[in-house]
């Protein structure tokens, strides 16, 4: 039986019958920064270059793609467990200030459903990412469909059930980038990371250019961190969003709508944004 990627099958019993199910891969992913381990996730194989570079920019270890130099697998192919941990090096002349991470952020296990913990305030996190720009203005009408869109690039879920996804949007309703995980927090940190390969993260302000974060899953504080990390001016949640996250949002600057089901959804912070 083929398998499709991140997906793998373990034999399954259902009532009498044996057979094999299609389940989504999760394996742990080491991202270290010239050599320092950063931290450690849980994710789906796939997209791994894309999944550490978001991961940096949402902690604020780059800006961008100039301050990228290489990302490559560690080890030799082959050799047990290669490919399970990643090495980015810095571009010439820039310093990646680690020990401005929380101490408990670094070198420790992080889930898949719970992303990188431990950020104690709104206070802390708008010192990190800073407001979000103003504009641009967003068509009620793509809030609506985000989830719709997302849809269309859940390949996998729709085979095993078993992982989130994130989408980013221009305003036009575009689709930019796109991911599957395991985590929600790894999803996010794909499509964002794919967004950094192509020169487009942090977001610029023009037409065509990413504007929404759309998930799979419930919005939280730090799915709110990076999307304002990329400058993305929206985050469409398909679940609900968590009080810091809608805190966080309103100081940010960021459109925050949740429980998007159906045509509708729930607006909780920066509804001037939106065009009905």
């Amino acid at each position: 039986m083929s398998t499709a990627k991140g997906t793998t099958t373990r034999p399954m019993t259902r009532g009498a019958n044996r057979s094999a199910d299609l389940i989504a891969v999760e394996e742990p992913l080491e991202i270290r920064v010239s050599t320092e381990t950063l931290a450690i996730t849980m994710r789906t194989p796939g997209d791994d270059v894309r999944l550490a570079l978001g991961f940096l920019l949402s902690e604020g270890i780059i800006k961008g793609a100039r301050d990228v130099g290489t990302a490559a697998y560690c080890g030799r192919p082959g050799e047990d467990g290669y490919g399970n941990v990643i090495d980015v090096t810095l571009a010439s002349g820039v310093v990646a200030h680690l020990e401005k991470l929380d101490a408990t952020r670094r070198g420790t296990l992080t889930t898949s459903a719970c992303g990188v913990c431990g950020r104690r305030s709104v206070d802390d996190l708008f010192g990190l990412t800073g407001p979000v720009p103003a504009g641009p203005s967003l068509d009620a009408a793509l809030i609506a469909r985000a989830p719709e869109l997302l849809k269309q690039v859940q390949a996998n879920f729709a085979l095993t059930g078993g992982v989130h996804a994130a989408a980013v949007l221009t305003a036009q309703g575009d689709v930019l980038a796109s991911a599957e995980d395991v985590g929600r927090h790894n999803a996010v940190d794909k499509a964002i990371g794919a967004l950094v390969q192509a020169g487009r993260a942090p977001a610029k302000r023009a037409d065509g250019e990413p504007a929404v974060l759309a998930v799979s899953g419930r919005a939280s504080f730090e799915i709110v961190q990076k999307a304002a990390m990329a400058k993305l001016a929206a985050v469409v949640s398909v679940s609900a969003a968590s009080s810091l996250a809608i805190d966080l949002a309103e100081k940010l600057g960021l459109t925050l709508a949740a429980f998007t089901r159906g045509g509708e959804f729930n607006l909780y912070t920066h509804p001037e944004r939106l065009q009905r």
